[in-house]
């Protein structure tokens, strides 16, 4: 909506149709308010004279009124002077969208405006989009904060308000023309102003546009005049307390060669629960101070600040905790009078400060002892006097170097030296931008630098640093790389001179610090002239660039990263961005080796091609030199990933390959063994005949042992035919029966069972221990014993049962079951 729209349709709101009517103490009035307005009549008197809305056939009273609708509307006071009793108050909305909002305030009035003679207020009701908030411009004329009780010279009081979940806070009270040029609501928010009855409303437009983002509940800005000036501002809900836990910020706008004080007045602190009561001072390029309420404010010298005040969660149960409340004095003037500084170096060995202007044609002012200087450089161990007239932050660059050199090996201090970020006098105009130390080892010694908790990284392309940064450079000038903290590079050692400088991206100010930023130790001479630890992380790629990156090396430079693989990962490298020169004398070089390996995984020239990537699975060495330079230069930055190992997998398949084989071997071994035995045993098993009368098997039972060691008494079982032995023994001590051992062949016959022999067999002629062939019929051999199908071979293939006669055919031979005579024992 334009702003002519808008300053129409208010112009409209305000011009209402009054017709008067006196009857009987009655007042009649007609209004119609304008659309997207709401008009409210209320009285602050709960009995005593009503307003009341009339139509065709009803008549509503009340003590107030609300009207929204386009329409007119006929209203009748119950009394003759309603402007001592009701006032008016009209309310607009005014909402903001990422970009910008749909109106402005703008004040207007009318001269015929019966409502004049009524108090009234005229509300905007705020609501921003966040995260921003939204912000009301008062350049055009300004506003002054005062107290509830001082009244406006012009009659126009302006109330601006912020809307929280735990109620509306009153963020202050304002009068027309001040310091105050904006103001930021978060969130939501009402603008109002309130004219007392007969007072006409000035003409007046307040833009209104999308803010900034804030973490406070308001942002107050203000801009302090040239010359002598002093606000007065008070907390917010003043003299009541400042919400819990809540934030108020002001924004001042200081002149150039000015500076402001700032005071606490009628100060009340409430008993905390969580937190403390501070105020915080925030300028550019500064660091943030954080002050109590009781302390002496700082004096702001050096431009434009900002203070926040911040209350605790307070203890509103005590009856002697009133909350938090106070006014601020802000009073600024010009610096006329120089301002004295006195430094005392003596404390911090070996650190010396320097000064420089940064515009030689402003109006700043620098003198060391009483002396102008364009340049102040303080010695190291001294105290100096300075005085600094109109110069401010801006104007002037502050650094500090420390020398930390010994002239032999044994002299250099034999504990790491901490690089700390050094505290210098608050009364210096400027802040601290970049800290040096100058470190210098013997003839023959090396500078080793560390970082005591986090490792670093070099500031490259894919990896830059956003905060501190730390440049290492040589003597001369040359650069040997920029890192910085939350990288792999643990140690890095240099064979020369080198500087250490530390300063903020951005140009912000250093913040001095007890934490050592690296230490240092002066140590014996290396081999290389750079040699840099790393230990990479899995899954983190490391950049590492050769020194003076994106320049090239020195000639005949060489440098070493000593790179720890951690075991079971294996790293894989990839050189970018390599260039190489073409050389004059001698070669250029990439080498990978192995720690304690004598022979190298990768090793290439300039006048040869460079492999894309390369795997080392263990803990290396990646070693570059440089030759003499005909034209180009030799730089090359490296990547380095870590991933599990290719070899350990490779490991555990040949170990469980390994492992079935091992298993396969043993159970075939068993197995052949076991089949080797039982042929063995197959082998042997032949069929002697013994001419005692007992056949056995040599190769399953073994020759014939005496009575007294053989188990021939042992039985599984007894058959029937071997219960009656013991009348054969009686027999044979009667003299009936012959000695056991002793072969008389039977020529009887038992029953049931046919002769073992047959009549024409020649037995009765057969001399005893005396070998003749055994010649029976199949029909005539005796059964043989129970057998393994294994032990039923033919008794012939053994060449004791050869026949005299070759063509007579072999019969097998069956025997029966063996028959041993009981009473053994």
């Amino acid at each position: 909506m334009s702003s002519s729209t808008t300053r129409v349709s208010l112009q409209i709101l305000f011009s209402f149709t009054f017709i008067v009517f006196t009857v009987s103490g009655v007042k009649k009035l007609t209004v119609t308010p304008d659309r997207g307005t709401t008009l409210s009549i209320s009285s602050s008197q709960v009995k005593g004279c009503k307003v009341c809305t009339v139509a065709v056939r009803t008549r509503q009273c009340s003590t107030s009124v609300l009207l929204k609708d386009n329409a007119p509307v006929s209203l009748e006071f119950e009394c003759s002077r309603p402007q001592d009793v009701f006032s008016v108050e009209i309310v607009r909305i005014i909402e903001c969208n990422t970009k910008s909002c749909n109106g402005h305030i703008i004040q207007a009035d009318s001269n015929s405006l019966p409502l004049l003679e009524y108090k009234r207020k005229f509300t905007w009701n705020l609501k921003a989009f966040g995260p921003k908030a939204i912000q009301i411009d008062f350049t055009k004329t300004g506003l002054t904060q005062v107290n509830l009780s001082v009244t406006c010279p012009d009659r126009h009081t302006y109330t601006l308000q912020a809307f929280e979940h735990t109620g509306n806070v009153t963020v202050g009270k304002y009068c027309r023309t001040g310091t105050i040029t904006s103001a930021q609501i978060l969130d939501q928010g009402s603008f109002s102003v309130e004219v007392p009855a007969g007072q006409k409303l000035q003409n007046v437009q307040f833009d209104v546009s999308v803010g900034e983002e804030i973490k406070s509940l308001a942002k107050i800005k203000l801009t302090l005049p040239q010359g002598t000036s002093s606000s007065e501002l008070f907390s917010p809900n003043y003299p009541d307390s400042f919400p819990d836990d809540d934030v108020m910020e002001w924004y001042f706008q200081v002149p150039a060669k000015q500076t402001a004080f700032v005071q606490f007045l009628n100060l009340t602190q409430p008993h905390c629960l969580k937190k403390r009561t501070a105020v915080e001072y925030h300028g550019k390029g500064r660091v943030a101070l954080v002050r109590s309420l009781t302390d002496t404010q700082p004096t702001q010298n050096q431009g434009d600040f900002s203070l926040m005040l911040r209350n605790c969660e307070m203890d509103r149960r005590r009856a002697s905790s009133p909350g938090l409340s106070l006014s601020i004095k802000v009073s600024a003037s010009r610096t006329n009078s120089p301002v004295s500084c006195s430094v005392d170096l003596r404390a911090q060995r070996g650190l010396s400060l320097h000064i420089e202007k940064l515009r030689p044609a402003s109006d700043c002012e620098m003198k060391m002892n009483s002396v102008v200087k364009e340049r102040i450089t303080v010695p190291s161990d001294s105290v100096t006097q300075l005085s600094f007239q109109d110069c401010f932050s801006e104007d002037l660059h502050i650094t500090t170097m420390r020398v930390i050199e010994c002239s032999q090996l044994k002299d250099c201090p034999k504990s790491p030296v901490y690089l700390s970020v050094p505290s210098l006098p608050s009364c210096l105009p400027a802040n601290l931008s970049s800290v040096t130390w100058d470190l210098r080892p013997p003839e023959h010694g090396t500078v080793e630098l560390a970082s005591p908790k986090v490792a670093l990284k070099q500031s490259l392309p894919g990896q830059p640093c956003n905060e501190s940064i730390i440049k290492l450079a040589e003597d001369d000038g040359t650069t040997i790389g920029q890192f910085c903290p939350q990288g792999a590079i643990q140690k890095v050692q240099i064979h020369t001179n080198v500087s250490v400088t530390v300063f903020r991206a951005g140009g912000k100010a250093l913040t001095p610090s007890y934490k050592p930023v690296l230490t240092a130790s002066l140590k014996k001479e290396i081999t290389e002239r750079y040699i840099f630890t790393v230990s990479p992380m899995k899954d983190t790629p490391v950049l590492l660039a050769t020194p003076g990156w994106p320049i090239g090396m020195k000639p005949y430079s060489t440098v070493s990263w000593i790179v720890n693989v951690p075991s079971k990962m294996e790293a894989n490298l990839m050189f970018a961005n390599l260039s190489q020169p073409k050389c004059s004398n001698r070669h250029t070089n990439i080498r990978v080796q192995r720690v304690g390996s004598v022979e190298e995984d990768y090793s290439r020239r300039e006048d040869e091609e460079a492999e894309g990537e390369i795997s080392v699975s263990e803990s290396f060495y990646l070693n570059m030199s440089n030759c003499m330079p005909e034209r180009g230069d030799f730089s090359v930055i490296t990547k380095i990933t870590l991933q599990k190992s290719q070899n350990l997998l490779m490991t555990i398949i040949l170990c469980v390959v390994a492992a079935l084989l091992v298993i396969f071997i043993i159970v075939l071994v068993v197995v052949l063994v076991v089949v080797r035995k039982k042929k063995k045993k197959l082998n042997q098993q032949v069929s002697i005949y013994n001419p005692n009368g007992t056949s056995f098997l040599p190769g399953q039972n073994g020759f014939p042992k005496s009575r007294e060691d053989n188990e021939s008494h042992v039985y599984a079982d007894i058959e029937d035919t071997l219960v009656y032995t013991h009348l054969l023994r009686k027999g044979a001590e009667m003299g009936v029966y012959g000695e056991f051992d002793t072969y008389r062949p039977f020529t009887g016959q038992t029953d049931s069972q046919k002769p073992l022999f047959s009549k024409d067999s020649e037995v009765d002629n057969a001399d005893v221990g005396v070998y003749r062939s055994f010649r029976l019929s199949a029909q005539q051999g005796p059964p043989l014993p129970n057998r393994p199908p294994s032990h039923t071979q033919t008794v012939v293939d053994n060449e004791i049962y050869q026949t005299e006669d070759p063509s007579q055919e072999e019969l097998p031979l069956k025997l029966g079951l063996r028959l041993d005579p009981e009473g053994g024992n």
